[in-house]
């Protein structure tokens, strides 16, 4: 097993007497006289041991390592670009308790080891119904008709080149599975945020707004409202989506993704974006585009993706993702090394729009502060917030609470399942809770 606490860079101890009680106190005076004060109580405290350190001689300083006395690889070994060996234990990982069935399977993506919000495009989360294909983009064919006539005047098959010599556009979007956060539903505590949250990443997308090719092809807004998605998969995966959502340009038939083409399994060469809405809506390897009067009710979206509720009755075409947060440093399997100051990091999104607001509590929704959101604050993409954060070495429990612009609050599971009922196993938006022990070990437990 990989010891995620032991990565540079994510979990460091701080120094003994790292912040006195005057120093905690200056956190409500503002963080950066904070923190001014406490790097000044570091140096003082670290003068003694980096001394007699020096004294003693860091092999590391006083040695010159061989990557400084020797040549370099060069750049025709690694004509693509790969991670440092060092970081190996960066990957995507499939859940040992969800069984395959064919080729169907889901990877997550390592939300613990992410900075700012962008994910790699190799550590993308992954989710097939019938496993995935690289397709040959020469071969490849996307069609648009009409489920009549009258819905559109000129039907027509294009093919890649044809549609990357369109006007293109570029976007940053989160795109979440509908299943995230599943298993909570049912108490089952999974221990990391990588099996928690972590069918969620965040890119961007390029391609061409889907509302061009439908003018193209001569749609008739009035009655055509909803579109057919499906792809070339063997599941022959197929959503509706309404026409609102493609009129106001938002949805795009993508090709390129972090600057580069697809990747095979994130659909090369070709998937719908639709931001806001749930990942089985963002149809991999498109090949075709329906206009219709009325929804189409498939059977990915009749049967799967939907919500059972406390009455019995299903929730259906619940696509938007609501507003939804967790934090990702310290989480669940990783382990605070002392007593001090930790910089709280984590993931705050919301299928409506903006983030405007996170709050972050320490122990278990009682009392509230307010986090700093990182730039860009985008729409319907992935928002990095930080807190600052003394740990006193008492137990502690961690959450965060996300407010968008519309001004939803994500709700604490008491208030979820009092409207949602406990049978459901998709669109889980509740708030998250860490708990943390004297030992420093941090753990997934509920709090209602």
């Amino acid at each position: 097993m990989v010891d995620i606490t032991r990565q540079p860079g994510r979990l460091r101890p701080a120094p003994e007497n790292f912040l006195s009680e005057e120093q905690v106190r200056a956190v409500a005076a503002g963080r950066r006289d904070f923190l001014r004060r406490s790097l000044l109580a570091a140096g003082a405290t670290l003068t003694v041991p980096m001394a007699a350190r020096a004294s003693e001689g860091d092999s590391n300083i006083l040695q010159n390592p061989e990557w400084t006395t020797t040549l370099g690889q060069p750049v025709a070994t690694r004509p693509y670009g790969l991670p440092s060996k060092f970081e190996s234990n960066v990957i995507r990982r499939e859940s040992p308790g969800l069984a395959r069935v064919g080729g169907a399977s889901v990877s997550f993506t390592p939300l613990q080891s992410m900075f700012g919000i962008i994910t790699p495009s190799g550590l993308h989360f992954e989710r097939h119904h019938q496993g995935w294909h690289d397709i040959d983009p020469a071969r490849h064919r996307l069609m648009v008709n009409g489920s009549d006539d009258s819905l559109l005047k000129k039907p027509k098959v294009y093919t890649m080149d044809d549609l990357m010599r369109l006007p293109s556009v570029s976007r940053i979007h989160f795109v979440e599975c509908g299943a995230n956060t599943g298993l909570e539903w049912g108490n089952v505590a999974v221990p990391t945020v990588q099996y928690t949250h972590g069918m969620l990443s965040c890119s961007e997308f390029s391609g061409v707004p889907l509302k061009v090719l439908l003018e193209d092809c001569g749609v008739d807004y009035k009655r055509g409202r909803y579109v057919l998605a499906e792809g070339a998969d063997g599941s022959s995966m197929t959503r509706t989506i309404p026409m609102e959502m493609v009129e106001n340009g938002e949805v795009m038939v993508a090709w390129g993704q972090n600057g580069e083409m697809l990747r095979p399994e994130n659909g090369y060469p070709l998937r719908l974006v639709v931001p806001g809405v749930q990942g089985v809506s963002w149809v991999k390897w498109l090949r075709r585009i329906e206009v219709g009067d009325k929804p189409y009710a498939t059977k990915d979206e009749a049967v799967h993706y939907i919500d059972l509720l406390p009455s019995g009755l299903h929730r259906q075409y619940s696509s938007i993702q609501e507003c939804k947060s967790v934090i990702a440093t310290p989480s669940g399997g990783q382990t605070l090394l002392a007593k001090g100051f930790y910089n709280v990091s984590g993931l705050a999104w919301s299928g409506r729009g903006k983030i405007k607001q996170v709050d972050v509590s320490a122990d278990g929704g009682i009392n509230w502060r307010t986090a700093r959101l990182e730039g860009p604050v985008q729409n319907k993409a992935l928002t990095r917030f930080n807190i600052d954060w003394v740990w006193d070495g008492k137990p502690a429990i961690l959450q965060s609470r996300a407010i968008d612009e519309t001004g939803y609050v994500q709700p604490t599971y008491g208030q979820l399942r009092a409207v949602r009922g406990t049978k459901s196993i998709y669109h889980n938006n509740a708030i998250q809770s860490w708990k943390i022990v004297e030992s420093g070990e941090v753990s997934n437990v509920q709090v209602l």
